[in-house]
C-alpha cells in the first residue's frame, strides 16, 4: 500500500466544513471522492474488515479500476455487474464504470441460480466482479451467461484477481463523452409481482438523492458513517453516498449481524441506516447491546414498517440518537420522504410517529384517486404520486412497464395509498394491492396491522386478504406472537379498537414470517395458498 504525505487532519477538517458551505453541487458520482483525494488526501475514507484507505488511495483505485474496465472494452452505455456481500469494491465498480458512462448492475447475492441466470442476461453485463464464496453458482450457469465476457473474482481478505486487475491498470479519468444522465446503477426489485425489474438510476438522479435526502445527516469532526445495508438494495447504496459526500469515513461491514455491527460501533461508526429489524434484535439482546448502541448519533430507518411499540421503546432506549425514518423507493433513489428526529419526539402531534414525515427538498407530492386520476382533499386517501430530480430513467428495457408507471409531464405513480395532512406529513396507509375490498368497504392493512401491533403479545404482524363466498374476501392476520394468546384473543382486541367489517375472521399464529432479502414481509406468498385457484393475481 503506497504511502501518502501526512498533514494535520484536524486542520483539513475545519478547513473543510468552511468550505463545504461554498463546495459546487457535484455533476457527477465520482466528482466528490476526487475533490477528497485533492484537499483531504490522507483523511481515512472507507475502513473494511482489516483493511482501510484514504481517500487518495481509494480514487486511486477507482482510477485504475475504471482504466481496467476499458482495457476490457467497457465504454458508454455498456453495463457491468457485482455479485457478493458488502464489499468496497462495489462502490469502486459503480465510480469507475459511471466515469467510462457505463452502469453497474448491483445483483442480489441471495437469488437462486435461474433468477442470477435471469438478472445478469437481462442487464446485458459485460463484465463481472464476483464474490469467490458466489463462484460456483456462477459455474453452473456459466454457458447460459450470453453477454459476460470477463469474470473476476474479489474476496474480503484481498490478494485476489480484483486486486492484480488493479494493480496491473493504468489510471483513467473520466471520458470526455460522459453526461450526467447516463444510466450509473440498475437495480433489481425484488419482484414479488413476477420477474424482477432493473431500475435504472442515472448519476444525476443518485447526485440528487444525496443531496436531497441527506437532510438531518449532518456529520461532525471524527464521526464515522456505517455502512451495513446490503448495497445491492438501494438503502445500502444510495446511504454510503452519504459518507462520501461529506468526506467522512465510511465502516462498511460485510455483514448484517451483531457482531458486524458492534465491531463497526467500536471502530467509532456513530451514524448509520438500517431496517428497524435490527431494533428489535438489539433491544432483545440485552442491556451491555442497548448501551453499546447509544453511542449512536443518528439511526435512520427504513425498507419495511417500524410497528409503533417498538418505536416507541427505541425511543426510550436511546433518549440522546437523533432517530430518521425514511420513506422511498427504489425508482426514487431511495428516500422522498422522511420523519426528521424533532418530529420522533414531538408532544403536540404523537400520531406524527405513524407517518412517512415530509417531503425531501426538491420534490413534488399529488395524492390522487386511482379511478378518476384527479387530485383529492387535505387528508383523503389516494395513489401517491411523485416528481422529483430523483427520479429514475426508466425499467431496463421495460419500456411499456415504464410507461405504466411514470405520466408524460413526469409524475411518479407510486401504486401506495396514502394521505397528507395539513401540515404536509405524509401517511403510507397501504399498497394499491394490498387494499382488502370485503362487501365493497375498502380496509387498508395496515391500519389493522396498527391496532394488532399494539398487543403485548404481538411480535409481528401481517394483514392480508382472503377469498370469502359472501362479501368477496375478508380479513385474515398473520401474527408471531410471544406467550399464551390465541386467534380469539386477538379478534376481541381488534373488534374494542376498530370497526368490525375491518377485523379480521381468522388469525394464523406462525413461528416467523416469510421476508426478502432485505427483509420486507412477503404477503405474496402468505396470500399464495388462499387464492391459488381463484382467478386473481397475488
Amino acid at each position: 500500500m503506497q504511502d501518502w504525505p501526512k498533514s494535520d487532519s484536524s486542520d483539513q477538517w475545519h478547513g473543510t466544513l468552511l468550505a463545504m458551505a461554498d463546495l459546487p453541487e457535484p455533476r457527477f458520482l465520482d466528482d466528490r471522492i476526487a475533490h477528497w483525494a485533492r484537499t483531504r488526501p490522507d483523511a481515512e475514507a472507507v475502513d473494511y474488515l482489516e483493511r482501510s484507505w484514504n481517500w487518495a488511495q481509494w480514487n486511486d483505485r477507482v482510477r485504475r479500476l475504471a482504466g481496467a474496465l476499458k482495457e476490457r472494452g467497457v465504454q458508454r452505455g455498456d453495463v457491468v455487474a457485482f455479485l457478493d456481500k458488502n464489499h468496497p469494491a462495489c462502490i469502486e465498480m459503480t465510480f469507475a464504470a459511471a466515469s467510462l458512462g457505463a452502469a453497474t448492475a448491483i445483483i442480489n447475492f441471495r437469488l437462486a441460480a435461474d433468477e442470477l441466470d435471469y438478472v445478469l442476461n437481462d442487464s446485458g453485463a459485460k463484465v463481472l466482479i464476483i464474490g469467490k464464496e458466489f463462484q460456483s453458482a456462477i459455474e453452473k450457469i456459466r454457458d447460459k451467461l450470453n453477454h459476460v465476457e470477463h469474470v473476476i473474482s474479489v474476496t474480503p481478505e484481498g490478494g485476489d484477481e480484483y486486486e492484480a486487475m488493479l494493480a496491473a491498470a493504468t489510471p483513467t479519468e473520466r471520458s470526455d463523452d460522459v453526461d450526467p444522465d447516463d444510466v450509473a446503477i440498475i437495480m433489481y426489485s425484488s419482484g414479488t409481482t413476477g420477474r424482477p425489474k432493473g431500475v435504472e438510476l442515472t448519476q444525476a438522479n443518485l447526485v440528487a438523492h444525496t443531496i436531497n435526502a441527506q437532510e438531518g445527516f449532518e456529520f461532525d469532526e471524527n464521526d464515522k458513517s456505517m455502512v451495513s445495508m446490503p448495497l445491492f438494495h438501494v438503502g445500502g447504496t444510495s446511504y454510503a453516498q452519504f459518507g462520501i459526500h461529506d468526506g467522512v469515513s465510511s465502516v462498511m461491514t460485510r455483514d448484517v449481524d451483531g457482531i458486524a455491527l458492534a465491531g463497526a460501533i467500536l471502530k467509532g461508526a456513530n451514524r448509520t441506516f438500517l431496517v428497524p429489524a435490527v431494533l428489535a434484535k438489539v433491544l432483545e439482546s440485552g442491556e451491555d447491546a442497548v448501551k453499546l448502541f447509544s453511542a449512536l448519533k443518528t439511526y435512520g430507518y427504513g425498507a419495511s414498517p417500524m410497528p409503533l411499540p417498538l418505536l416507541r421503546t427505541a425511543l426510550e432506549a436511546w433518549p440522546n440518537t437523533d432517530f430518521i425514518q425514511a420513506y422511498g423507493l427504489t425508482e426514487l433513489g431511495g428516500v422522498i420522504s422522511h420523519l426528521m428526529p424533532e418530529a420522533h419526539r414531538a408532544k403536540d402531534h404523537p400520531e406524527r410517529l405513524t407517518s412517512a414525515g415530509t417531503l425531501v427538498p426538491n420534490a413534488e407530492l399529488r395524492v390522487v384517486d386511482p379511478d378518476t386520476l384527479e387530485d383529492v382533499p387535505t387528508g383523503e386517501q389516494g395513489e401517491l404520486w411523485f416528481r422529483s430530480p430523483q427520479l429514475m430513467k426508466g425499467y431496463h428495457n421495460k419500456p411499456e412497464a415504464t410507461a405504466e408507471c411514470i405520466t408524460e409531464d413526469g409524475w411518479f405513480r407510486t401504486g401506495d395509498i396514502g394521505r397528507v395532512d395539513e401540515g404536509g406529513y405524509i401517511f403510507v396507509e397501504d399498497r394499491l394491492k394490498d387494499m382488502i375490498i370485503s362487501g365493497g368497504e375498502n380496509i387498508y392493512s395496515i391500519e389493522v396491522e396498527r391496532v394488532l401491533a399494539e398487543h403485548g403479545a404481538v411480535v409481528e404482524v401481517a394483514v392480508i386478504g382472503v377469498p370469502d363466498d359472501k362479501w368477496g374476501e375478508v380479513v385474515k392476520a398473520v401474527v408471531v406472537v410471544e406467550g399464551d394468546v390465541g386467534g380469539a384473543d386477538l379478534i376481541a382486541f381488534a373488534r374494542e379498537r376498530l370497526a368490525a367489517y375491518k377485523c379480521p375472521k381468522t388469525v394464523d399464529i406462525l413461528d416467523e414470517l416469510p421476508r426478502n432479502p432485505t427483509g420486507k414481509i412477503l404477503k405474496k406468498e402468505l396470500r399464495k395458498p388462499h387464492w391459488e385457484g381463484h382467478g386473481r393475481a397475488i
